[in-house]
């Protein structure tokens, strides 16, 4: 498939007529042509998009709330065609892409519903006969930089609610799911957006670390939001500051279930079971880290393996639970994880198997903190269980970890599961829920390494919006000179 960009609501390419391809991880061919942006045609796509924010700015609430409502129709209209297009770019399952289509028109259902909620308020003033409000206001162009794993979901997140808020936007799309995300821009256009309005840049991956800071220094760009990894998120944060532009941060994750010993198994490993291999555990929210007490170990761990023994594995355009891992690389990353955990005393429970790029179910029991399982994201379908004799031990497990973005507890006595929940360092905690969970209205991020701001919501509002100081005086006031 050849695509183009879209900057100012046309298609657009590369200036010098450059391009890259992205191969399919499960057939190793050419899955996607896209053009390969150079810095200067981030700059355009600034420059564009600066132009265009003026006037969509004063545009009504309602001018917005009813073309983000058409957006959102346009793309469940596009849903087969996604879901092709991103099987074959990132190697997901049809009910992965699915649902990503599914919440990503909620998500701009969710930002129409918010453009009469951007509300201000009155703050009583000291001077005599003053009004005094704060006002929510647009920023101007926000940069929005999305990954490949969640591609629709996450794309759409990065911009709906700053376009809702009266912002114009740049998608830089992933280099791996460079038309997936495109199609999010076509939605827009096929709703009737003013051109400028919603921007898609691709870029090859050898030029992302130039485009990406060519647009954090433009000046039209008065925002960035990034999803991804926490060590590029590091480096995005630092280059805005040079510039003193804020950022949200949605990064890394090591998400811990917790299974006390009153816990009702079979509802734990189901949770644990979706939430460790949904996506091939390529999911920021993904269980990372089965942590369980050893009053029911056993009986969980004996239940766990024989349920992810039986999740067939295989190509995504079959009837499979795993796909593709989104690179043959990521794959055989996953060999080196098993090995390590093996060799230092782990066990293999289920799986362990790799065909390409496509990894069973895999869980390791016995994990400790000298195996790189047990700290580091695997991103994959390799998934540890770590045994404690109590409650405090499984807190202290649980915070022992740089991340912090979602966590789950399994408890039938619930001021019990509260009470640990409580003490668990994350943005996000379910109690007798699985870890992997996401709806529109909710206020999504996390702490520690896992970055900080929220997405969703009136979360999001304070994120795409700045607060401004306006009076109303008595012109005939005293001055004392």
């Amino acid at each position: 498939m050849d695509i183009s960009m879209l900057i100012g609501g046309e298609d657009t390419f590369a200036a010098d007529g450059r391009t890259f391809d992205r191969l399919d991880p499960m057939t190793g061919e050419v899955a996607t042509r896209a053009p390969a942006a150079s810095a200067a045609d981030a700059l355009h796509a600034a420059q564009v998009a600066g132009e265009a924010f003026p006037a969509w700015s004063q545009t009504s609430p309602a001018e917005r709330r009813g073309l983000l409502l058409k957006a959102a129709d346009e793309l469940e209209a596009m849903t087969p065609e996604i879901i092709a297009t991103a099987t074959a770019e990132t190697g997901a399952t049809e009910t992965w892409i699915g649902f990503n289509c599914m919440l990503s028109a909620g998500m701009l259902r969710e930002a129409a519903s918010m453009t009469t909620q951007i509300t201000g308020e009155v703050i009583p003033a000291n001077k005599p006969g003053t009004l005094s409000m704060a006002q929510r206001k647009p920023l101007g162009v926000c940069l929005a930089i999305a990954p490949w794993n969640a591609p629709v979901i996450l794309g759409t997140r990065a911009v709906a609610m700053a376009i809702a808020c009266g912002n114009t936007a740049i998608l830089k799309a992933s280099e791996l799911s460079p038309a997936t995300q495109l199609a999010i821009g076509e939605a827009f256009r096929r709703a009737g957006f003013p051109s400028g309005v919603m921007n898609v840049v691709t870029n090859a991956p050898e030029d992302a670390a130039d485009v990406v800071a060519a647009l954090i220094a433009a000046p039209e760009v008065r925002h960035v939001n990034f999803t991804g990894s926490t060590a590029v998120g590091r480096i995005i944060a630092k280059q805005a500051a040079e510039h003193l532009k804020p950022v949200l941060l949605e990064l890394g994750g090591k998400a811990p279930l917790v299974v006390l010993d009153d816990a009702d198994i079979d509802a734990a490993v189901n949770a644990a079971a979706f939430g460790a291999f949904m996506n091939q555990g390529q999911i920021c929210m993904s269980t990372e880290r089965i942590i369980v007490e050893e009053g029911v170990a056993d009986a969980f761990v004996e239940a766990f393996a024989a349920k992810a023994s039986k999740l067939p594995a295989g190509n995504p355009r079959d009837k499979v639970v795993l796909g593709a891992l989104v690179t043959p690389e990521a794959a055989e990353k996953m060999d080196r994880f098993i090995a390590d955990a093996t060799e230092k005393g782990g066990v293999v429970v289920a799986g362990g198997g790799r065909d390409g790029a496509v990894v069973e179910a895999t869980l390791i029991d016995g994990v400790t903190p000298d195996m790189r399982l047990y700290a580091e994201e695997s991103f994959g379908p390799v998934k540890s269980i770590i045994r404690v004799k109590d409650d405090e031990e499984a807190i202290a497990v649980a915070n022992d970890t740089a991340y912090g973005l979602s966590a789950a507890v399994f408890s039938s006595n619930i001021q019990r599961a509260l009470a640990v929940a409580d003490r668990i360092e994350s943005g996000i905690c379910h109690i007798n829920g699985p870890t992997l969970a996401d709806e529109a209205q909710m206020p999504f991020g996390g702490v520690k390494d896992s970055g900080y701001g929220r997405f969703g919501g009136k979360a999001a509002i304070d994120a795409f919006t700045s607060i401004r100081w306006v009076t109303i005086e008595d012109p005939h006031q005293h001055y004392p000179f």
